[in-house]
């Protein structure tokens, strides 16, 4: 078992990486947790049917009567409705401010049970236990959020976690589809910030195949490290820390457009890197070899064009109501060269004439 070292101007907590750890969670909770009062997992409907009577048994061994709220499972679940949900769950069962939330799931349960636990009484303790690759990047670094119909994570908070659990074995289960998609966040820390580790990544993996083991295990380690050493020095997203959104001003656009759930998240964002890169290379006049990524995104089946029914005026007003958005004007994280990123402001015309060839 490894352990990161998060750290954040508001709190401190490890992340547990390793194959087989799931058995050590209330070891953990001892560890990280003050005195709890009572335990509630969050989970969703797919990942309740495969891990959550091992957990519940785990944690039966030194907790009284732990609790479970399960969710539907998908994007739909972060709704203000399935919130409200969860809250009257955990106010009907007695809940208090030492009780202790765990979020059992991918990033829709970590970023849906960890709003609940920021608001509930004002805050209560919560831990991330991801299920998914694409989780990896969500359950580091506090942010929490549900959607709204206007826009993706547009009402939430920053809400660190106590710790984070990550058992790769929890990985095997995944559809093909679902590694995809966290592949993609796992590539984008790679390209912002670490260009040895992107060239190690292409070196490395030439199929969704080769995520498994010690390069699974690897690719998770060094992604977590990325957004760790950027959540350090900008825990609220007041500066640096908006790299992050690297491809996501338009995946998060096309998510909403389509219909939430209709297109994987790290799909959308996969797009939205191409789209990011093509632009990149307009606005520095530089060259990324977008077109050499764009070929290598092939290899995953990476969807890499906009859909064709998405009307790219519609998109265009998406982007404008993206959370990094000032005064109606879009800002996008660009590359300079691969592993440095900055956000810049962009133009209307020039963004939406991208938009267009993009298709």
């Amino acid at each position: 078992m490894e352990v990161l070292t998060i750290t954040t101007t508001s709190k401190t907590y490890p992340m547990y990486i390793g194959s087989g750890i799931i058995d050590q969670l209330p070891k953990l909770i001892n560890e990280t947790c003050n005195s709890v009062s009572k335990i509630l997992v969050i989970s969703d409907e797919t990942v309740a049917g495969l891990y959550l009577d091992d957990i519940m048994n785990y944690l039966e061994k030194e907790y009284n009567d732990p609790l479970s709220f399960i969710i539907p499972s998908g994007e739909s679940a972060k709704s203000f409705q399935v919130y409200y949900e969860c809250q009257t769950y955990a106010l009907s069962k007695g809940l208090d401010r030492s009780s202790l939330i765990l979020a059992l799931g991918g990033g829709v349960v970590g970023d849906l049970a960890g709003f609940v636990a920021a608001t509930f009484m004002r805050g209560i303790p919560f831990i991330q236990i991801p299920t998914t690759l694409l989780a990896h990047d969500s359950a580091v670094g506090g942010k929490v959020a549900i959607n709204h119909q206007l826009g993706k994570n547009l009402i939430g908070a920053f809400h660190q976690p106590n710790a984070v659990l990550y058992d790769i074995v929890f990985m095997s289960t995944l559809p093909v589809d679902e590694l995809r998609s966290g592949f993609a966040e796992v590539i984008k820390h790679g390209l912002i910030w670490d260009e040895n580790f992107y060239e190690w990544l292409v070196k490395e993996i030439k199929g969704i195949s080769d995520l498994k083991g010690e390069k699974l295990q690897y690719a998770v380690r060094n992604g977590v490290s990325v957004k760790a050493m950027v959540v350090k020095e900008d825990e609220q997203e007041k500066g640096l820390r908006a790299i992050l959104n690297f491809g996501h001003t338009l995946g998060h656009a096309i998510e909403a457009e389509l219909g939430y759930g209709k297109i994987t998240h790290g799909d959308a964002v996969a797009i939205g890197m191409i789209y990011a890169l093509k632009l990149s290379e307009d606005v520095f006049e530089s060259d990324l070899s977008s077109s050499k990524i764009e070929s290598w995104f092939t290899l995953f089946d990476f969807p890499t064009r906009i859909p064709k029914e998405i009307d790219s005026e519609k998109l265009l007003f998406r982007m404008k109501k993206d959370k990094k958005a000032t005064s109606g004007n879009v800002k996008m994280v660009l590359l300079k060269q691969l592993g440095e990123a900055v956000s810049v402001a962009v133009d209307d015309s020039q963004l939406l004439d991208l938009i267009k060839k993009s298709y």
